[in-house]
């Protein structure tokens, strides 16, 4: 899995950015690819996702299931 680089990540920018869910972790976080087979841990206690389900995440936590 990839870090953030240079301070800042796609998942943490001030939009909220479609991200496909890769696979479901404990603790209610998942790994998402971000586009180009960048991976990133978010948090998906908030919504209820399954892998290969685009969500929509602002500051590593997920907000939304896009159906």
């Amino acid at each position: 899995m990839t870090e953030c680089t240079g301070g800042h990540c796609v998942t943490c920018s001030d939009e909220a950015v479609p991200v496909v869910v890769v696979r479901l972790l404990g603790d209610g976080l998942a790994d998402v690819d971000t586009g180009g087979g960048r991976l990133e841990r978010v948090s998906v206690a908030l919504v209820d996702a399954r892998p290969g389900d685009t969500v929509l995440v602002h500051a590593k936590e997920a907000i939304g299931v896009m159906t």
